[in-house]
């Protein structure tokens, strides 16, 4: 009977089938539901591959990589070429390479995208929570100071900073995450008040957790999913950011192939002369940004638990669902137990 008793439950998990894993659901799920996604994700990775291979001077192979040539490589004598067999989009008015250029422009929109999405998303996530969780003065101050901050244009807070700043990459990284980063902080703030009155973040206050154990443990990971949209949408403003700051000549300065700086410097003096030279950057800056907004749009589908559908509270805080079930049945056994003894 005990051999019938233990073999019976091994045969039902052996047959029980198992389930997958949270980023293996999410990409089957882009690739079913989300054909605007997936064209998005190919853009994307599109991006990132021609930003990190544009060349190898990374690993000391400076003549190596996707592009054809450097991109501050000139020939005088092929000025304002148009496009040819060598020169498959063209050069500017200094002979060099468009498509050279173009690509060696990539690796600056990826490093910009990430880097300063990254910086904006972790200020916006730290002041968010510490002001969601902590309240009182501190919240008052804090968002009385974001609300001022958020009264004045994007765009006039960018140019004032850059110009206060000066002209760079790392000065743009700077500009770009801090700015965006302030104003983002209030929605990772009700974020945060939606899940802070949960009983388990009262249970671990109670058996005495630190207030950085409970932030880090509890109310980071159960807001993580919004975290990883709002990067992923983020990604493509930061690009169109940059790209607007070297148009109006505050971002990078020559000779880096900002695809903005391009379109304002000798795509805007050459327009009618040699269009190719406005026309490119334009649509790799399009390309660039319409697949980083696609691919953040199917993310927050597949990611946000609001959304129907959406997977976000999948395995992301599961433990944290288990405990508030467990305080839900000890309160309710409680309630009773006291009517019992009145």
């Amino acid at each position: 009977m005990s051999e019938e008793a233990t073999s019976a439950p091994d045969s039902e998990t052996r047959e029980a089938p198992q389930r997958r894993s949270f980023l293996r659901e999410v990409a089957i799920r882009l690739v079913k539901t989300k054909p605007l996604g997936m064209i998005g994700l190919v853009l994307v990775v599109a991006l990132f591959f021609t930003g990190i291979f544009a060349d190898l001077a990374w690993l000391g192979m400076p003549n190596v990589g996707v592009a054809p040539e450097g991109y501050n490589e000139m020939h005088l004598a092929d000025r304002l070429s148009p496009p040819t067999a060598r020169y498959v989009l063209g050069t500017d008015h200094l002979g060099r390479d468009l498509l050279s250029r173009i690509i060696h422009g990539a690796r600056l929109s990826m490093i910009v995208g990430v880097v300063a999405t990254a910086l904006s998303t972790v200020i916006a996530t730290a002041i968010g929570m510490m002001c969601a969780y902590f309240g009182g003065k501190f919240d008052l101050i804090v968002q009385r100071f974001v609300d001022a901050w958020i009264c004045f244009p994007p765009l006039v807070i960018l140019i004032t900073l850059s110009s206060i700043i000066g002209p760079g990459l790392i000065q743009i990284l700077l500009v770009l995450g801090v700015a965006t980063g302030l104003g983002g902080a209030r929605f990772q703030r009700s974020l945060v008040f939606a899940i802070k009155e949960n009983m388990y973040i009262h249970a671990s206050e109670a058996i005495g957790a630190r207030s950085g154990r409970i932030i880090l443990r509890h109310l980071l990971p159960n807001i993580m999913p919004m975290i990883i949209v709002l990067f992923t949408i983020g990604m493509g403003g930061m690009v169109l950011a940059e790209a607007s700051l070297s148009f109006l000549g505050f971002g990078l300065p020559p000779p880096y192939p900002s695809w903005g700086g391009m379109i304002s410097g000798e795509g805007r003096q050459y327009m009618l002369k040699a269009p190719h030279l406005a026309l490119w950057p334009g649509v790799a800056l399009t390309l660039a940004v319409f697949g980083i907004n696609m691919l953040g749009d199917a993310m927050r589908d597949l990611l946000d638990p609001r959304l129907r559908g959406g997977l976000g509270s999948y395995r992301l805080g599961k433990a944290e669902k288990v405990r508030d079930k467990l305080f839900e049945k000890l309160e309710k056994a409680r309630m009773e137990r006291e009517g019992k003894l009145k």
